[in-house]
């Protein structure tokens, strides 16, 4: 079962809730094509979610590596792919970090949409960037006592729900049980804490808050299904492509300097994501960190596919060779 709580629906329902993290502003007229505002840079507007992944970017922006390559970032907070899908449909935005499931449904839809890199890889051993936590009161221990249980994902029917239902099963559980409801992840612990779920999957700092909290916590479902799975990808439309293949370019460009300086300078992103989410900077020193990389697994992506097939959770097979374009 599949629903979004009532109280934070709102989250879910627009793709572009929230206003820039960035002092850029875009011309809504310009579709990431006319100049910014300093100068000769062109913004490009990028819908990434609020977490600590996004810190790569930051740290990139703050370094000067975008308007290296003639670029502003306009960075917009968003939930997950699903919501930056319409709005990249919508000429809204240019570019889309974001799980890959939201540009599969595009593809089985028929849709203009288009996997460009990846952006961040979970790791494959050791600490991982999300995993599944309980609160402290929920009596939950292990992985089975999920089943018959409400947990949240940031997104329904995507990466987190369907690696989770998996592991569940492997681990003597039954996924067909468990009730998953659609949280954001800012709003795991304190939706926790109102007993409304009994576990969530969640990255950092949200994670650790849970478990600094007396939280349990259970599982790295990506760990667990498919190690080193993409955490995020750098998703476009063919309109943007066709309109402005060089903006794509320069972005392609940006982006790679931008993610290879994120994994030599830890202490960069670190700070950004400190500044950023406005959290203290002891609290980001036990933040686990991705693998930054634009560098794209299709394998992994047919595997992810292959379980999103298994749960029904997709309807078809998408096409990774009309989808992927690097």
């Amino acid at each position: 079962m599949r629903k979004t709580l009532p109280v934070i629906a709102a989250l879910g329902v627009a793709a572009l809730a929230f206003t820039g993290c960035t002092d850029s502003a875009a011309d809504p007229d310009s579709n990431g094509s006319g100049d910014g505002d300093s100068g000769d840079l062109r913004t490009v507007r990028v819908a990434a979610l609020p977490i600590a992944e996004t810190g790569a970017i930051w740290a990139a922006e703050t370094e000067g590596i975008f308007a290296d390559h003639g670029l502003e970032l306009e960075i917009i907070p968003s939930q997950g792919g699903a919501q930056a899908i319409p709005a990249l449909q919508n000429g809204d935005i240019d570019i889309a970090i974001a799980q890959p499931f939201g540009a599969f449904r595009a593809n089985l839809a028929d849709l203009p949409i288009r996997i460009i890199g990846n952006y961040a890889n979970s790791n494959a051993e050791g600490e991982d960037v999300n995993s599944v936590v309980a609160g402290a009161d929920s009596g939950i221990t292990d992985l089975a006592d999920l089943s018959g249980k409400r947990v949240s994902v940031n997104s329904l029917g995507a990466a987190g729900d369907v690696t989770i239902m998996k592991a569940v099963d492997d681990a003597g559980g039954d996924s067909s049980t468990i009730e998953f409801v659609e949280v954001a992840f800012p709003e795991v612990p304190a939706q926790l804490d109102a007993g409304n779920i009994d576990a969530a999957w969640a990255p950092d700092p949200f994670r650790n808050q849970v478990v600094d909290a007396g939280g349990a916590d259970l599982v790295y479902p990506y760990q667990a299904t498919i190690p080193g799975l993409t955490v995020l990808t750098n998703v476009t439309s063919t309109e943007v492509l066709d309109r402005d293949p060089e903006l794509i370019e320069d972005w392609s460009a940006a982006l790679d300097e931008a993610l290879q300086f994120a994994a030599e300078n830890e202490d960069a992103v670190r700070e950004a994501i400190a500044s950023n989410l406005e959290i203290p900077a002891e609290v980001v020193d036990g933040i686990v960190l991705p693998e930054f990389t634009t560098e794209l697994d299709t394998d992994d992506l047919q595997s992810l596919i292959d379980l999103g097939i298994d749960y029904s959770v997709l309807d078809g097979e998408p096409s990774l060779d009309e989808l992927v374009t690097e």
